[in-house]
């Protein structure tokens, strides 16, 4: 694969629960024209502190950078990235969060209508899930607080991006641990797989 020079690449700024997804879209198509950073998975936890982290990043890369896209979905900030992202005129992810724009929004939006008892992985959620969901809710602690949080749910939804056998068995066994019946939508990368696509078109076009 060929070396772009830094002041040649693009930027991606990415929430840290995506950076396998977005390692491995580079890799599978090529663009090594496009750099990656992640600001920590855990902002999640605090959705306020997106915004403002964003806005620190892309001012300490911009100038470093030819362009630069965000891939975070709005991720709880009530719209407050998006105020950020208009200041700043940069695009991110369609939707209001990665279910939504791996799934697609009509798709997730139907469902959560017909059936809002469902409670959705993701491949990182999945691989992730005795740390973001059993310790830090604190069940693992305080095992009679399983039912407090999910006994208004009824079903799992696992929705994949790869098919990878040992994700999928993580995402049955935390359907086992929550006692809620399992399911499986593969979804593969999704608006994540688009957007960068687009984005990688938009970059290499500034380059020529």
């Amino acid at each position: 694969m060929a070396k772009v020079p830094a002041l040649e690449k693009s930027l991606v700024i990415a929430c840290g629960a995506l950076a396998h997804e977005i390692t491995a879209l580079l890799r599978l198509n090529g663009w090594n024209h496009l750099e990656i950073q992640c600001l920590p998975a855990s902002l999640h936890n605090q959705p306020r502190l997106i915004a403002p982290a964003v806005r620190e990043k892309v001012h300490q890369c911009r100038g470093q950078f030819k362009a630069i896209f965000v891939a975070y979905a709005d991720c709880g900030t009530g719209g407050q990235l998006d105020k950020v992202l208009a200041e700043e005129k940069l695009e991110r992810l369609p939707g209001a969060h990665c279910y939504e724009f791996f799934w697609g929004s009509h798709a997730f939006l139907e469902r959560h209508e017909r059936e809002p008892g469902v409670f959705y992985l993701t491949d990182f959620l999945a691989r992730h899930f005795d740390r973001l969901v059993m310790d830090e809710l604190g069940i693992n602690r305080h095992p009679q607080l399983l039912e407090t949080y999910f006994s208004a749910y009824s079903t799992l939804v696992y929705l994949a991006q790869t098919e990878s056998p040992q994700t999928l068995s993580l995402a049955r066994s935390a359907a086992q641990v929550l006692g809620l019946e399992f399911e499986v939508i593969r979804t593969g990368y999704g608006a994540l797989e688009v957007g960068l696509a687009e984005f990688s078109r938009a970059s290499e076009g500034m380059m020529k």
